[in-house]
């Protein structure tokens, strides 16, 4: 063989490399991973509060990034909390509050893409319970269901009793869930009221088991209770894994921008035919009547607003004696730098 021949060969596998690396700028901009594997802690994974995880999930957004994640469900958001400063999970898909709460016994995490723009909680009366319900003054002395004691359902429910001047040592809170113990529990007569989530607070609206009195489900009904926007779900972890694993925290906000953009388009089959069938609790029209309640509510690019973090301090402030917002650093409980990448990614 010649030399012109060999370096003609040199100069096509080049060029063929070349082209390839051309054709392929996802690959070129895959984030180094410090950490493959995550464990992902979750309060209530069926509820569409948490629908962006599932849906990066089942779709393999998380492997296309290179990740291998393993999800672990709990009763409720204080429950993953307890997981992720226990050390059994990584990363929490949790309420954007719990950063705020952390802080103020000095121990930082940090919120990096956000998945829910509006907590879509809805606060509810048994109409069996209290058929004579008049005012919020009734709640005094009753049992209120929420998916677990201190997580957001529980928050919105102390809010909202918190501006009839009622504290929430003034009613009994029981965790429920997030799924059928939660209709089972209402309908059996072991709770008065419930704050909680989607489906389940919509299937027992259309059934005439509850008289809605609260609900943040939509961007109206979240401005009216909290007086601005408020973040909800989110990925969250300690600030020191976030800042150790900028490459592994990038490829799971991109899985979850990714979802949020399909999100954006998918229709009532798309979501049927991609959530566990259990997510749909046995009817599956109740179960999109459910999601059309609260598709608003989910983020669209992985962006927390400054406004949305200001508002979930008052609010928190507003009923929680040892918040001080004054001694709140509000910058370091959220990044927007990871989900403005994935943002730019996928043209969100």
């Amino acid at each position: 063989m010649t030399n012109n021949n060999i370096s003609r060969r040199t100069l096509m596998s080049a060029a063929a490399l070349a082209a390839a690396s051309l054709g392929a700028p996802a690959l070129r901009a895959q984030p180094k991973l410090e950490k493959k594997q995550v464990s992902i802690a979750v309060g209530g994974k069926a509820a569409f509060y948490y629908l962006p995880l599932t849906i990066a999930e089942q779709l393999g957004y998380f492997k296309a990034e290179g990740l291998d994640v393993e999800i672990s469900d709990f009763a409720g958001g204080a429950r993953a909390l307890q997981a992720l400063v226990g050390g059994s999970a990584d990363v929490v898909n949790g309420a954007y509050e719990h950063t705020i709460n952390m802080q103020s016994k000095n121990q930082h995490i940090q919120s990096f893409v956000l998945m829910g723009r509006a907590p879509q909680i809805a606060m509810g009366v048994s109409t069996k319970a209290m058929p004579n319900y008049k005012s919020l003054a009734d709640l005094r002395g009753k049992r209120i269901g929420v998916s677990a004691p201190g997580s957001s359902t529980n928050m919105v429910a102390n809010l909202v009793l918190s501006r009839a001047g009622i504290k929430a040592s003034d009613v009994s809170y029981v965790g429920v869930g997030t799924a059928a113990g939660a209709l089972a529990a209402l309908r059996s007569g072991q709770i008065d009221a419930m704050s909680n989530t989607d489906p389940v607070m919509t299937m027992l609206e259309q059934k005439g088991d509850v008289k809605i009195i609260s609900d943040t489900r939509t961007l109206k009904g979240t401005q009216e209770v909290f007086g601005g926007p408020m973040p909800a779900a989110c990925f969250y972890s300690h600030s020191d894994f976030v800042q150790k694993n900028p490459g592994t925290c990038q490829a799971m906000a991109n899985a979850i921008v990714h979802a949020l953009k399909w999100l954006q388009t998918a229709g009532p089959s798309d979501i049927i035919k991609t959530v566990p069938e259990g997510y749909l609790l046995g009817d599956r029209a109740l179960y999109l009547a459910s999601f059309n309640k609260v598709r608003e509510a989910i983020a669209l690019d992985g962006m927390l607003p400054e406004e949305g973090a200001k508002t979930a301090l008052k609010a928190l402030a507003s009923f929680e004696p040892s918040i001080k917002p004054e001694k709140i650093e509000l910058g370091r409980t959220y990044t927007n730098e990871f989900a403005r990448r994935a943002k730019d990614k996928f043209k969100a």
